[in-house]
């Protein structure tokens, strides 16, 4: 069980028994003592208070009014949030948007400040457009789910990103860039990366991208990218 699914499982385990011993807590989740602790220490940190009582009859209590979801957000979920908010506005298809901008508003401002900080890095990387009429999207797929947390690493952290792409032949081949910006021509998004190789621009559609992976090194600068007129930059909800 990975770090997350073993949180999510500490706090409904929590939510639903009232009070747990660590002991209880670890079998629960398949782990140690001490890999337990370490995690209420850690959900601790993301906002959740929860109390603790040594000896007999003694354990671990988590506070209900603590819980809160935006304290647990990571930024690419937010971001997930965020993008798909815009795409539907792109679309004018987003009944509610009065109340979709409220509602993101409040998670932003429940969110630490690094994290804003490295969101509004996201969002600045995020640009929206219409998609040509002529464009066959017959063939359209699904996203691999690994993709925005690889391009969180990627974006942020300005480094190279690696991923198996098939182009509209069916060819695949493997490639290496440099990721500059995420383009929505809703229903079809793209990565748009500099390509060394190429010593060129890229537009990779990325229900064509598999096995993305991040890799260390030294950074790479930021390029401005040669966008046409009919494409805006997304302006988040702050500024």
């Amino acid at each position: 069980m990975n770090i997350r699914l073993r949180h999510d499982a500490i706090v409904r385990t929590l939510r639903r028994n009232g009070t747990s011993t660590i002991d209880d807590l670890a079998e629960e989740v398949g782990a140690s003592r001490r890999t337990v602790l370490r995690d209420i220490c850690a959900l601790r940190d993301q906002g959740f208070v929860i109390h603790s009582e040594s000896g007999r009859g003694g354990g671990v209590q988590l506070d209900p009014q603590s819980v809160q979801t935006t304290a647990r957000l990571s930024v690419a979920e937010v971001f997930a949030l965020l993008i798909s908010v815009a795409t539907m506005r792109a679309a004018q298809n987003l009944p509610f948007s009065d109340l979709a901008d409220a509602g993101l508003i409040k998670i932003e401002k429940a969110l630490p400040s690094d994290k804003v900080r490295d969101l509004r890095r996201f969002l600045d990387c995020l640009h929206i457009g219409q998609l040509s009429p002529r464009q066959d999207i017959s063939d359209i797929g699904p996203i691999d789910p690994a993709l925005l947390p690889a391009f969180e690493t990627a974006f942020l952290q300005k480094l190279h990103l690696r991923f198996q792409y098939r182009d509209a032949k069916g060819v695949e081949t493997r490639r290496e860039v440099e990721p500059q910006a995420m383009l929505i021509l809703s229903p079809l998004w793209y990565l748009v990366a500099w390509d060394p190789a190429r010593e060129d621009f890229r537009h990779f559609r990325m229900d064509r991208i598999n096995k993305p992976e991040s890799i260390n090194g030294a950074p790479f600068r930021r390029r401005h990218v040669p966008f046409e007129d009919d494409v805006c930059p997304f302006n988040d909800l702050q500024r």
